[in-house]
């Protein structure tokens, strides 16, 4: 399929090949690289947000583990809570003030705790809040985190997140505890501190750290060491509520596919809280996807371009090409014409020049050869006339025919008065226009003086519209075929020669004569050579050497082929229609005037009325 390809297709086509292929190759390998370094990147901001979170979770288990342990300061009031009714009433009011005063402390610890609980051995609660709700006590002593903490052997816990049902407004919502189990000196329970929080206030993140959050659609979340959820960052961004955090079947901890996701885990220094940041690998495809279009965008562009300079530079350099070849063609039909366009100074500038000059050269060649041709005939044709000058060649035979006349000699006086007429119709058309009525006149006469020589033993029949006569034709043509049927078809004086001239029109407005006779005719070979030598003329009408007249007398039918060839074109000829026992037919094709249109084409009714006898 290349192989057929023009030569400005595969210029174009190995242009865009040659750009368009590394542009793949090189946007692909871009893209790819940007992509994997956006994914890198991604996972190093994640493995940075994760730090920080971190660092943020240690700082407040830090803070609130001392917060904790700040009541121990109190640890024989807290102990005394489990005492019963053993106490007096004034002493047990002393008490409750004294709890209200250290929880009130507690809470002025930090601003964002809200309710502080404090359990004792025989499971009395007092609270603290900061809130317009209090905690059922009954409620928080049947709830099922409270219960697991309380059977724990931890000391300090975080719980996972549960919901406010404890409260007495029963608000939406969830909350995360934070507390620690109390001992005495002795190692004995005394009893639980619990502080319930807002899970936000487990990260205190910058603005920076949440916009990026939002933007990679970084999701956190943080457990406990029961794989509990502490915190979730959907729900703390609003995109889901606590409610569904609480009640959702899903494992939200547990590792989800690492190709829809990139997970990053890590842990607090002590191992109460696990972190887990993940990445939706979906918005990495956005963006890489945004990326993949500019890439496709810049690609098509490009191709465009690549297309748009390939077609002008393959049309830039197959345009000479093409002008040369154009060329080339016009000389094969025989038009030598240089490229007239500006050429450029490259090979191909250099192989027009070339072409041009080639072209000039060979022109200039046939020029010569043709005025070369021409200057050979005219002087032949010259020299014939100033070796026989008219006017004394005129006056000469003129007396001759006189001193005949005078002696009696009619015969005589007549051949030499048809002689003149013949050398007058043949010397003096040189420049003038000579017609087919001019070349039949000529013929006739020299059949005339033929019949003196032979007694009468030719005949001519001339067949021609009358418009015919006058069209143009070169000289001596017809008198050469008329001798050369008398040399080689008269069989002596057995059988009289009878010639016959016919004239016709061809479509297309050209003359067609025919000439014949009934003489012995030729054999088939002579034939056939005699056919291949007349169609060989055109190739032999440029030469400049000599051509060896064929015939005995006359210039022979070879030489007439080559002068209607040189005269009138490759399209016109004379030829042998048949020659083969039975006489022998010329025909000729010359270029002719229009006929008129009321004249038929039927050459037989167009000579009717024209037929003149030439002979005897």
């Amino acid at each position: 399929m290349i192989k057929k390809l023009r030569f400005q297709n595969k210029l174009m086509l190995s242009y865009l090949l040659a750009c368009i292929i590394p542009l793949i190759i090189v946007s692909a390998f871009i893209f790819h690289q940007s992509a994997k370094g956006l994914e890198e990147s991604s996972q190093e901001f994640a493995s940075l947000y994760t730090s920080q979170i971190k660092s943020s979770l240690n700082e407040f288990i830090k803070e609130y583990d001392k917060i904790t342990k700040s009541v121990l300061v109190e640890n024989e009031l807290i102990y005394r809570l489990g005492e019963g009714s053993s106490i007096p009433m004034n002493e047990e009011v002393n008490q409750r003030v004294a709890v209200q005063q250290l929880l009130m402390r507690v809470s002025l610890l930090k601003s964002e705790i809200g309710t502080v609980m404090l359990v004792s051995r025989d499971n009395s609660v007092y609270q603290y809040t900061t809130t317009t709700s209090r905690v059922d006590e009954s409620r928080l002593l049947s709830q099922d985190w409270y219960n697991q903490l309380r059977n724990s052997d931890q000391t300090f816990f975080i719980s996972g997140l549960h919901d406010r049902s404890y409260y007495e407004d029963k608000g939406a919502g969830a909350v995360v505890t934070v507390g620690r189990v109390l001992f005495n000196s002795k190692g004995a329970y005394a009893g639980m501190l619990l502080i319930d929080l807002d899970p936000f206030t487990l990260l205190q993140l910058e603005h920076e750290f949440l916009q990026a959050r939002d933007k990679y659609g970084i999701s956190v979340i943080i457990s406990n060491d029961r794989r509990e959820i502490v915190y979730h960052s959907e729900a703390a961004s609003g995109r889901i509520t606590w409610e569904q955090v609480l009640h959702s079947e899903f494992n939200l901890t547990g590792d989800r596919a690492h190709e829809n996701r990139i997970i990053l885990s890590e842990h607090t220094a002590q191992g109460e809280l696990f972190i887990k940041t993940e990445i939706p690998r979906s918005k990495l495809l956005q963006k890489i996807n945004q990326m993949k279009g500019l890439t496709m965008i810049v690609i098509t562009t490009s191709c465009l371009i690549i297309f748009v300079i390939s077609l002008w530079l393959s049309y830039t350099i197959t345009r000479p090409i093409k002008a040369l070849r154009r060329s080339m063609k016009q000389a094969e039909v025989g038009q030598y014409l240089p490229i007239q366009k500006e050429q450029t100074s490259d090979e191909i500038g250099s192989l027009v020049y070339s072409y041009n000059k080639m072209i000039i050269t060979i022109k200039t060649l046939i020029e010569e050869v043709y005025v070369a041709e021409i200057k050979q005939r005219q002087a032949k044709f010259l020299a014939l006339q100033n070796q026989i000058n008219p006017h004394m060649l005129y006056n000469t035979l003129e007396s001759i025919r006189m001193k005949a006349l005078v002696k009696g000699d009619e015969d005589t006086a007549g051949m030499i008065k048809i002689l003149a007429r013949m050398f007058r119709l043949t010397l003096g058309k040189e420049g003038r226009h000579h017609s087919i009525k001019h070349e039949l006149e000529y013929t006739g006469n020299y059949l005339q003086l033929q019949n003196i020589r032979f007694d009468d033993m030719f005949t001519l029949s001339v067949n021609m519209p009358d418009e015919m006569l006058e069209c143009s034709i070169i000289p001596l043509v017809f008198q050469p075929i008329v001798e050369n049927s008398i040399n080689h078809g008269f069989a002596g004086y057995s059988q009289a020669l009878c010639i016959n001239i016919e004239g016709s029109w061809t479509e297309n407005g050209e003359v067609l004569i025919g000439i014949s006779d009934n003489g012995s005719g030729m054999s088939s070979e002579k034939w056939k050579e005699l056919n291949s030598l007349l169609e060989q003329a055109a190739s032999n009408r440029y030469s400049l050497e000599n051509q060896n007249d064929h015939g005995e007398n006359g210039l022979g039918l070879i030489n007439i082929a080559e002068r209607i060839k040189l005269h009138y074109g490759d399209s016109y000829y004379i030829k042998v229609l048949s020659g083969i026992e039975n006489g022998t037919t010329i025909e000729i094709r010359i270029p002719g005037i229009s006929r008129p249109e009321h004249i038929s084409f039927d050459a037989k009714k167009e000579g009717e009325g024209n037929e003149t006898d030439f002979g005897r």
